[in-house]
């Protein structure tokens, strides 16, 4: 079947312009995910205090470490064809729900197998929350300005890694290891009612619904639309299976590669983020020490938004991300080689966060911007959730090293393969089909 033309509705979402409204969207996205970057980097900063706490040796955590990956997975498998289906707003407002009280459970637990139970339940809200925002934030950002939305948008991730890492690096020389869970549960629960009264739904589901409030038509009106033409004017939303979607026409091959650099990307940045504070720790750094060089990491993270997003834009990822990839390894190999003073290597952490992080949320605008609305949802979610055994494997990956006894910085050198693979994978985009960017209703069947 022919590709079919946009629509009055889609083309009003696919050219809006950025006001007061796609701003605020992003902005409550952007908070959501740093609550998630917080999250993510809170068992990897505990670490150092836990292995004294508890008197067990740092590879025993890679049981927490796996867990909370395991949980992601299933959040963001789960979540895709959930949103794509029922909404972006319902999938957010749950999935903060669960990883907030999930951390503030963590703060009490007894155990490492408990500690491991709560961190299941911490990843499971993650990996929604991840997949929520970008498909939201895509469905209020025009096309030529969605992957540098949606990378703005993650920068809220590095930004909750890099203010965590040095409050909890100043906290922990008053208090104990609970307080990075507590910190870690009550922000997100306080942001879910601000995300129930100011967060809208994805317009393309509000242009569906029947019965719509006044603030609901009042915001389709901010956009264009004209409430309940859904019929006359299609709007790009899932009515088949959004995960058959993903290896229909023109997107399989995309959809292989892009979980391919997932894998590659995130067992990168879960190396880096679970064993790099008690790397440094073993380097003979004290746990703030530790927590505050690693928390250099996402710093460097929130620096690549400022240029890679639009060079994705302008450039493609087949270019400015594929380079961005493969300059990560001369950084990674001077961290895991070179003995460097502590100021050279809180230098060289930076310009590794730039590469190995910034890179991930480069490949979070590229799958945000590669798929259209109807499976964006599930396309981020499923290269999060395939690139979530990446994450799995990391922490056992970097429990084995260690207990061979490898020199602890050396455990990184693995990543320098992982980086190159993720480059030439995402090279490898140019071969996508050319379809990636069209609405068509063929699809929705």
């Amino acid at each position: 079947m022919a590709e079919a033309a946009f629509s009055a509705t889609e083309s009003a979402l696919e050219n809006q312009r950025i006001g007061a409204l796609q701003i605020g969207v992003v902005a409550i996205c952007t908070l959501i995910q740093m609550c998630d970057g917080y999250d993510v980097g809170s068992i990897g900063w505990a670490v150092p205090s836990l292995t004294h706490a508890w008197n067990l040796p740092p590879p025993a955590f890679s049981t927490a470490f796996v867990w909370s990956s395991v949980g992601v997975m299933v959040g963001a498998l789960a979540s895709g064809p959930i949103g794509d289906r029922f909404g972006r707003k319902p999938l957010l407002l749950a999935s903060v729900t669960i990883f907030g009280l999930a951390s503030l459970l963590s703060a009490v637990a007894p155990s490492l197998a408990m500690l491991s139970l709560w961190r299941f339940f911490t990843g499971l809200g993650i990996g929604g929350a991840f997949s929520g925002t970008v498909a939201l934030t895509g469905d209020y950002t025009p096309q030529r300005l969605r992957a540098t939305m949606i990378m703005a948008q993650f920068a809220g991730a590095p930004l909750g890694g890099f203010v965590g890492g040095l409050a909890v690096a100043a906290l922990l020389a008053h208090f104990g290891w609970e307080v990075i869970f507590v910190i870690g549960g009550v922000f997100p629960l306080a942001l879910v009612p601000v995300m129930a009264l100011w967060l809208p739904e994805s317009p393309r589901f509000l242009a569906r619904k029947p019965n719509l409030s006044s603030r609901q038509r009042a915001l389709l009106a901010r956009l264009d639309i004209v409430p309940g033409q859904a019929g006359s004017h299609p709007v790009d939303i899932a009515v088949g299976n959004p995960i058959k979607m993903l290896f229909g026409r023109g997107y399989a091959l995309q959809t292989v590669l892009l979980w391919v650099i997932y894998f590659c990307s995130l067992l990168n940045l879960f190396l880096f983020v679970y064993w790099l504070p008690e790397v440094l720790h073993l380097t003979g750094m004290t746990p703030p020490q530790a927590v505050f060089a690693s928390s250099i990491v996402p710093l460097g993270g929130i620096f690549a938004v400022f240029y890679l997003g639009p060079l994705i834009d302008r450039f493609g990822p087949e270019r400015a991300l594929a380079l961005h990839y493969a300059a990560g390894v001369l950084f990674i190999a001077l961290i895991a080689l070179v003995a460097l003073p502590y100021f050279a290597l809180l230098i060289v952490i930076f310009f590794a966060g730039t590469t190995v992080i910034g890179s991930q949320n480069g490949a979070n605008g590229t799958c945000g911007a590669l798929y259209p609305a109807r499976m964006r949802t599930t396309g981020i979610g499923w290269a999060i959730g395939i690139g979530r055994v990446g994450s799995i494997v990391s922490p056992i990956l970097g429990g084995y090293l260690l207990a061979r006894g490898l020199p602890p910085t050396q455990i990184f050198l693995s990543a320098c393969l992982f980086a190159l693979v993720a480059a030439v994978a995402t090279a490898l985009l140019v071969l996508r089909g050319s379809s990636s960017f069209k609405f068509s209703a063929a699809h929705n069947c």
